[in-house]
């Protein structure tokens, strides 16, 4: 230094600096180290920005006026060093020889100002609108140019006055640089910022807005003013996007495959030319390593690089966190010494204040990028799966069901988002704890061994708890998922349930399970409250055995302030890296298990898209298939096809169930695996599958399917299709929103629509799979004659239809038989008729003349029906005998239902579809409900915007125990009171090395600060255990008054409530109560009282400081109010657009074969994005929320660190160290107890609404009393089962119109009534009046002189017996749906079911009566089901039965042996039947025809005949008079 400065220039004086109160640095250091810094910089980090400038172009900037003045000033900056540097050969020449020094700074210094200017045009040129590099630069000039700027001002007098001259240009020139900096430039041409509407302003912001995420407070502010909604989300950063991101994933995945593969063939052609021998090792190698693509490295090589800059930050961070430790031990060692200049500690106290500052906003760099690698990868892989699942084979895909497959969407790409956030930690922990394990080693020496055993001990502690809390975890959600199942079916089945007044038995059931649940999660909120004792005493317990090896191993190991408290803070930063790393490894393991799955998903076997040759044009045939050999999966039977279509010709295929039929449309469409043979078809494809596939979307959208919408076209298409009629009595006409699974349209509706798509899309060829079995006969009819039949819209294309339909056989032109897998014969329907093969047989077993017949006695009838469409008030919206399908009776139709339900539409779908389509007819009420609908479910969602009132949180309290929860929060403050008491012992212990007393005192000492430690201990356990046990007895609480009300509630509430709706509360909302919101609170409360004892803590030390607390507390306040507001909405937004995404994927995979045939597979993967995109959009704030909270909070913890040490600092005269370590320790802790607070508080705040939602729903109007115990009816009630209805007026609901007016009628015990009339007359009402499931508006109903409606609604309930429409039954045995309360004895059941024709069926079963019957009796053919519930009829034998007639869902069979069954098993009963098939009431006591809501006749049928009334028009409908 002495030869670049020379003798007179001392580089550093001791004297002039250290040890004075007005210190200086001297000239020699001013002109090397502080100029040479920023220019150190600038040259190191140049070639990598330089670099990076090179990949990255974003278009260029204008020159602005801003842009001009940051060049010119820095040509300024180089002008003035230059100056220097002449000035100083001036002097050279002169005479005056000048040290080196003033020849190289000025001439580096200018040289770097040089190098600045060129990197403010090239920035401009690529596109950068804010520098960091050069924001760091010029902070760096400034700050190291402070330095001679105060020494120039204190020098007496000015010797050299052009440096000085100089030095003020150049430092106001370099000021003026750092403000410029500050300001951003405007965006580059042709940015996509300037397209878009809603840009996210981070693109554009500045350096020191992304440092500090300033950019994100004005969302911020406009969610505080009023809640967020979707239209003020910014959108997505280009980079984020499923257009940018799946592709990089996807590129990256088949260059993996191509490897595999490429390697896979080398390996197999090596063993190719040597001998046997050989090929067998080499074989059993290939076994040993099969070589496939890794998912992995696809994943590194996408998304690495990115993820790299971000551990470049984590290890930053982890380096500065130990600076503070440090300084806290020189600003305890200040606090001893006399006689030291005060400007040291407030130096220290800056230097703490900003190094905490500066790991603060590197901290959440580091998270920003990690968290948006998550994003990025969950991005990527929906996609991937989205686009893998649209092209899987069948085979493929029957190895993972539909759940499965959704699931590796939303759960395992959750978790590769999950790990993303903490995989540095693999690396960081260790290096973390290496590093505090040094500087604990110098504080203390080997006595820190003692305390570093005990942390490794408690790892495997930890450990432990941790597996055994994974086990229950599992446990409890099984019990969980039974559970909701069960409720699943008693909702569903609620109906049935009243009127069999089950509803105890299965409450029960409920609870049942329930109970078992909360034991579970009992044991595992003791086994958490024993983790937290661990989490929280463990540093304790380190520093316990610490400090008493430390002072007991040698007499001279004295323990001052200065080695305690700056050990507790190492030891405070040791305990976060100890207790992540197991989490994160268990967390590696689990993301491992995905990407298995993942992996194997996307390995799959995809359809071959060239096995059907698309593009023939030669020949005549259409669709040709020659020696076609297909098969679903290698194991199954293949198809075997030979055919040829000639081009515009109408082929018809039939046979019997399960001969291939729907097996040779899937070979035709590519989705078989071709074995053999070639199959080409020319030209476009159109299908109609069996099962008709509804998007969730409106009904114009599903039929145009993507193509243009031409006006004319579309209406000559409804009007082929019948669907006019239907869109009239829709509520929005064609832009109705169809519900997922087209669940608001009934099947007929469905199929129509699935046809008029294929219509609309005007293909060549189409294919028709049994398109008619679904609508009512006159329906079909209609679509064969204007649609598929040789008049038809379609003539002139080639048609192949699938087809049970006896009547249109003779109009097609050819006709194809199968028989168990392949073509048995061939030709037009009187060559086959002639053959007497296979189809003459196929004929027979369906009479013609009758089906014929009863064709068109049902057309006239619906023809008939149609001219009442408005009386359809009387209409309930669970009773089927008002729903299209009435005259669905049609025997292929039953012989179809077994069918479809072994296909597996769910009967669940099912029932719920009924509940949509019977509100076809009735128009009126629709249109009146509608709105009404709308608007209670927007009132629904605003009941959750906004602040939680106070209310709810005192409902919550008031569920734990008022007095408990008090208790529990004294407990808290007791605990937070022995954590301080011990640091406070520590102190005093500290400073007995001042009073020399250390040696006598050391076992009182360690003993007392034992003694403390262990009693926190204890009092967390015992608060913890006390608030599991009132948060369980809260959870218990709320589920049984949510459950008990539910199933008082009455049936019209289930109408008009989305079940969907009700489900949410028992699983979403009861999974918060008894998971989150434990825990929240858990979280709350302790990181409340910590900090809490912290400003206790330093306001003891300095009470001064309580001067500071008020202003930050507000600060604090105010910018917590802002955070919950935005993040809530943020996270309400962001679950409400997390659901579409899998539920578009699940109805894709349903419908993948029709997506395929139409070739819409791009609009779909496109939809999908979208549909990511749009969650992502309201994911991605809520990422950049919590940074942006994070560093504010952060900061004002980082003022408490900073006025902890300035208060030590002034006040040390009457402070002793242990009392400054004490201060300024605590406030080291609280940052990150503050920050957890705010998110404590925002996720108490959001789980809370769960205690709201699940009280409103507790609270519903509930039906009449069960039992009424004065008015019990005696027991052997109704003895005759005499019925009278007296002036007896009912509505559905309150504000509806009357469905049945003034009925008065009289029918005596024994009677047998038929009740029958137009859809919507009153029929189901009657049923439901005798039940009560609608109450009287006027009049009443008495049964053997009881009136019903004033006993209980169970003695009612459970003296009738009703046989209804559709058979429901509950997932559990057979004998619990015959008999739930076990009233019954074994005999007594099995006679039962020999009555209902099931005996056979059942003891053929290996369980018998133990039979399992799955959800919803999926596993029973509706038939049978149909008789189950005869069978309870029989079982319960009651003396009035009603029997609500199925309209179509069984076939003739059935029927006829319930009939029978009735007729001579009920004989002594009163019995009534609602007949949709008149035939079945022909022999009836009396006829009872009811029309809009009155009777209009009433006597015998014979009478009623001869009178010509309705009856008789209805008889002649029915072809059953002349």
């Amino acid at each position: 230094m002495e030869r670049l400065c020379g003798p007179e220039l001392p580089f550093w004086v001791a004297n002039q600096t250290l040890h004075t109160d007005r210190p200086d640095l001297p000239e020699c250091f001013q002109l090397s180290v502080l100029s040479w810094l920023p220019c150190i910089y600038l040259w190191a980090v140049c070639p990598i920005y330089l670099f990076y400038l090179k990949r990255n172009n974003r278009g260029y900037i204008m020159m602005s006026i801003k842009n001009r003045f940051k060049t010119v000033f820095g040509l300024l900056l180089w002008i003035v060093c230059w100056t220097d540097l002449f000035y100083t050969f001036h002097e050279l020449r002169q005479g005056h020889s000048q040290p080196p020094i003033y020849f190289i700074t000025p001439l580096v210094l200018g040289i770097t100002m040089l190098l600045a200017t060129f990197l403010i045009q090239l920035e401009r040129l690529r596109g950068v609108q804010s520098s960091g590099v050069l924001f760091i630069f010029w902070f760096l000039c400034v700050l190291c140019a402070i330095v001679p700027f105060r020494s120039k001002i204190l020098q007496s007098e000015v010797t050299d006055k052009l440096r000085f001259t100089t030095f003020y240009f150049y430092f106001s020139l370099v000021v003026l640089e750092l403000i410029l900096c500050c300001f951003n430039e405007k965006p580059p041409l042709f940015s996509s910022v300037v397209t878009d509407p809603n840009p996210c302003p981070e693109t554009t912001a500045g350096f020191l807005s992304s440092m500090t995420f300033w950019w994100f407070t004005s969302m911020a502010i406009k969610g505080y003013k009023m809640p967020l909604e979707v239209k003020d989300l910014w959108s997505l950063n280009q980079r984020d996007c499923s257009k940018k991101m799946v592709p990089k994933l996807l590129k990256e995945w088949e260059k993996e495959q191509a490897k595999a593969k490429s390697e896979q063939n080398l390996s197999s052609q090596g063993g190719g030319e040597s001998n046997l021998e050989e090929v067998e090792v080499l074989l059993s190698n290939q076994r040993s390593v099969p070589q496939q693509p890794s998912f992995l490295r696809a994943l590194i090589k996408a998304f690495g690089p990115y993820f790299l800059i971000g551990s470049a930050f984590k290890l930053l961070q982890d380096i500065i966190t130990f600076v503070n430790p440090q300084l806290l031990r020189m600003l305890i060692s200040f606090t001893k010494q006399t006689g030291v200049p005060d400007w040291w500690g407030y130096t220290l106290a800056f230097l703490m204040f900003f190094t905490a500052f500066l790991q603060t906003l590197v901290l959440h760099r580091h998270f920003h990028y990690c968290f948006v690698t998550g994003m990025n990868v969950r991005t990527a892989l929906i996609g991937a799966i989205y686009r893998k699942a649209l092209v899987i084979t069948n085979a493929a895909k029957r190895s993972s069901t539909v759940g499965e497959v959704v699931n590796l969407m939303s759960v395992d790409a959750q978790r590769f988002m999950d790990l993303t956030t903490f995989l540095n930690m693999l690396w960081s922990a260790p290096l973390q704890i290496m590093l505090a394990l040094y500087f604990l080693w110098q504080n203390l020496g080997p006595s820190v061994l003692a305390g570093v055993a005990v942390m490794i001990m408690l790892i495997p502690f930890n450990a432990v708890i941790a597996m055994k809390t994974r086990a229950y975890q599992v446990e409890q959600m099984q019990y969980k998922d039974t559970r909701i199942k069960l409720m699943n079916e008693i909702l569903n089945g609620i109906k049935v349930l009243k009127l069999y007044a089950w509803e105890n038995s299965f409450k029960d059931k409920v609870l049942a399970i329930r109970q078992k649940e909360l034991d579970v999660l009992r044991k595992s909120a003791y086994l958490g409250a024993l983790s937290t004792m661990a989490w929280t005493s463990a540093p304790f317990l380190v520093a316990l055995t610490t400090f008493a090896v430390y002072v007991t191993v040698d007499e001279n190991n004295v323990l001052d302030a200065e080695k305690a408290f700056v050990s507790l803070s190492l030891f405070n930063i040791l305990r976060f890296p100890l207790n992540m790393l197991p989490q994160v490894i268990s967390s590696i393991v689990q993301t491992s298990i995905s990407l298995k799955r993942i992996q194997g998903f996307l390995s799959h076997d995809e359809l071959d898209p060239n096995s059907v040759d698309k593009n023939n044009t030669a020949s005549e045939y259409s669709v040709t298939v020659v020696n076609g050999k297909f098969t679903w999966a290698k194991e199954d039977p293949p198809v075997l096809i030979n055919m040829m279509v000639p081009q515009g010709s109408l082929l018809a295929v039939v046979g019997h169930v399960g001969c291939g039929k729907s097996s040779l449309i899937s070979a035709l469409l590519g989705e078989m695996e071709k074995v053999e043979g070639d199959i080409s078809v020319r030209g476009s494809v159109a299908y109609v599958p069996q099962q008709a596939w509804i998007q969730n979307a409106t009904l114009r959208d599903n039929i145009l399917f993507e193509n243009p919408y031409n006006e004319q076209k579309y209406h000559s298409v409804l009007e082929a299709c019948a669907l006019t009629f239907d869109l009239e009595v829709l509520p929005g006409g064609d832009m109705t929103e169809i519900g997922e699974k087209g669940i608001n349209l009934s099947g007929g509706q469905r199929q129509r629509v699935s046809l008029a798509r294929a219509l609309y899309s005007d293909a060549d060829v189409y294919l028709l799979d049994d398109p008619l079995s679904a609508v009512d006969a006159h329906v079909s009819k209609h679509i064969f004659e204007n649609l598929i039949g040789p008049e038809g819209l379609l003539k002139g294309k080639t048609r192949i239809l699938v087809t049970h339909g006896i009547s249109f056989l003779p109009q097609v032109d050819n006709i194809m038989v199968m028989v168990e897998g392949q073509v048995s014969e061939m030709g037009s329907y009187q060559e086959l008729l002639k053959q007497n093969g296979a189809f003459a047989e196929f004929l027979r077993n369906y009479a013609l003349e009758d089906i014929i017949e009863e064709e068109e006695a049902t057309e006239e009838l619906i023809e008939d029906e149609e001219m009442f469409p408005d009386d359809a008030l009387s209409n309930h919206t669970d009773m089927v005998d008002n729903e299209p399908v009435i005259n669905e009776a049609k025997r292929n139709f039953m012989r179809q239902i077994s069918i479809i339900s072994a296909d597996g539409e769910n009967p669940k779908s099912r029932s719920v579809r009924r509940h949509g389509c019977s509100q076809r007819k009735h128009s009126e009420p629709q249109e009146k409900k509608k709105p009404h609908e709308m608007e209670k479910l927007i009132q629904a969602e605003t009941a959750e915007t906004g602040r939680v009132k106070t209310k709810v949180y005192l409902e919550y309290v008031k569920a734990v125990g008022p007095l408990l929860s008090v208790v529990i929060c004294f407990l808290y403050g007791c605990q937070s009171a022995a954590a301080i008491g011990s640091n406070i012992w520590l102190s005093q212990w500290t400073n007995d090395v001042s009073t020399n007393q250390t040696k006598e005192n050391v076992p009182m000492r360690v003993g007392v600060y034992a003694a403390l430690g262990i009693v926190q201990g204890i009092l967390v356990m015992i608060s913890s255990f006390t608030l599991a046990i009132g948060n369980i007895s809260a959870a218990r609480k709320l589920h049984y008054n949510l459950l008990s009300n539910k199933l008082h509630t009455p049936q019209s509430f289930f109408d008009t409530t989305p079940l969907g709706r009700i489900i949410n509360r028992f699983s979403k909302d009861i999974y918060v109560i008894d998971e989150a919101l434990p825990a929240t609170v858990l979280m709350f409360l302790g990181t409340f009282f910590v900090s809490l004892s912290t400003i206790i803590v330093i306001i003891s030390s300095t009470p001064i400081f309580a001067v500071v607390v008020v202003p930050l507390a507000f600060i604090y306040v105010f910018v917590q109010r802002f955070y919950v507001a935005t993040s809530r909405q943020l996270k309400r937004l962001e679950s409400v657009s997390r659901s579409p995404i899998y539920s578009h994927f699940s109805e894709t995979i349903t419908g993948c074969s029709v997506i395929r045939a139409y070739g819409r597979h791009t609009a779909f993967v496109l939809m999908s994005d979208m549909k990511v995109d749009e969650n992502q959009k309201s994911y991605y704030p809520g990422i950049v929320s919590n940074r942006w909270l994070g560093v504010r909070i952060e900061f004002i913890g980082n003022c408490i660190v900073l006025f902890a040490a300035l208060f030590a600092v002034a006040g040390k005269e009457n402070l002793n160290p242990g009392l400054v370590g004490l201060s300024v320790s605590y406030a080291l802790q609280v940052t990150m107890s503050l920050n957890w607070m705010v998110r404590m508080t925002s996720d108490l705040e959001s789980n809370i609404v769960a205690v709201e939602r699940v009280k409103e729903y507790s609270e519903t109007k509930t039906e009449a009393p069960w039992e009424v115990e004065d008015k019990k009816p005696p027991p052997e009630w109704p003895i005759k089962g005499n019925v009278e209805f007296q002036n007896y007026s009912v509505r559905y609901r309150e504000g509806l119109d009357l469905v049945l007016k003034n009925l008065t009628l009289n029918v005596r015990g024994g009677e047998k009534i038929g009740i029958v009339g137009r859809t919507g007359a009153g029929k189901s009402s009657m049923t439901l009046c005798l039940f009560r499931l609608l109450e009287a508006a006027a009049g009443e109903i008495t049964i053997d002189e009881v009136r019903i409606a004033e006993i209980g609604l169970h003695d009612l309930r459970s003296k009738l017996t009703i046989i209804p429409q559709e058979p429901v039954l509950f997932s559990g045995t057979l004998r619990m749906n015959l008999d739930p309360f076990d009233k019954y004895t074994d005999e007594d059941v099995w006679k039962a079911l020999e009555h209902s024709h099931l005996h056979r069926f059942v003891s053929n079963q290996t369980a018998k009566l133990e039979l399992q019957c799955s959800e919803g009796g999926e596993n029973l053919s509706v038939g049978q089901r149909q008789l189950v519930c005869l069978a309870r009829a029989l079982l319960r034998k009651t003396r009035i039965l009603i029997l609500d007639e199925a309209t179509a869902a069984i076939d003739l069979e059935t029927d006829d042996l319930i009939q029978s069954t009735i007729r001579t098993q009920f004989e002594d009963c009163t019995v009534f039947t609602i007949a949709h098939r008149l035939n079945t009431i022909m022999d009836y006591t009396r006829v009872l025809v009811l029309d809009k809501g009155q009777i209009a006749e009433f006597d015998t049928p014979a009478n009623l005949l001869s009178q010509r009334g309705i009856f008789y028009s209805m008889a002649k409908d029915a072809g059953l008079t002349q």
